[in-house]
C-alpha cells in the first residue's frame, strides 16, 4: 500500500531546457513516493492560428499540426525514457488547446496530487506581454504546483 500524499505527479513539458530540468525533480518525486507520473504536453493550435495570415492554404496548417505534435511526442518521449531509466511508471498525454487551461483541468480531472513544470524565468515587458504558463497554473491550480527554475 502506498501511503504517499503523492500517487499522481503531472510533469507539464513543452520540451525546453527549463521543462528538462523539471523532469528530474519529478522523476525524483515520484521515485521516491512510488507515484504514477503522467507526462503532459500541450499543442496550443490557436497560438499559431492567430498569428497566421489569412493566406496561409491548408497543406501548409496540415504540416504545422503534424510538426507540433512531433514536438510533443519529443517532449514525452524524453520523460518516458528518464521514468524508465529510474524505474518510474510514465504516462504520456498529449493535449490540445490553451496550456495553462489545460494542465489545471487534466490534474483536477485525473486527481493529480502535484503538478510539476519548469519556467522560461521571463521577466518584465516579456512576462506582461505573452504571460507565464506556470504562472497562470500557480494562480488557477486547486492542486499543488512545484515551478522548477
Amino acid at each position: 500500500m502506498n501511503n504517499s500524499i503523492f500517487r499522481k505527479i503531472m510533469l507539464a513539458t513543452d520540451g525546453s531546457e527549463s521543462a528538462r530540468k523539471a523532469v528530474d525533480s519529478a522523476i525524483e518525486i515520484a521515485k521516491s513516493s512510488n507515484a504514477k507520473l503522467y507526462a503532459v504536453h500541450v499543442i496550443a493550435l490557436g497560438d499559431y492560428y492567430s498569428s497566421m495570415p489569412l493566406s496561409i492554404d491548408a497543406e501548409w496548417i496540415t504540416a504545422m499540426e503534424e510538426h507540433l505534435r512531433i514536438q510533443g511526442k519529443e517532449a514525452t518521449d524524453y520523460v518516458e525514457n528518464a521514468g524508465r531509466a529510474a524505474n518510474v511508471e510514465v504516462e504520456p498525454v498529449i493535449l490540445e488547446g490553451n496550456p495553462a487551461n489545460e494542465i489545471v483541468d487534466f490534474a483536477e480531472k485525473n486527481d493529480i496530487d502535484l503538478i510539476v513544470m519548469g519556467t522560461q524565468g521571463k521577466t518584465g515587458i516579456q512576462r506582461f506581454l505573452i504571460g507565464s504558463v506556470a504562472e497562470n497554473v500557480v494562480r488557477h491550480s486547486i492542486k499543488t504546483v512545484l515551478v522548477v527554475k
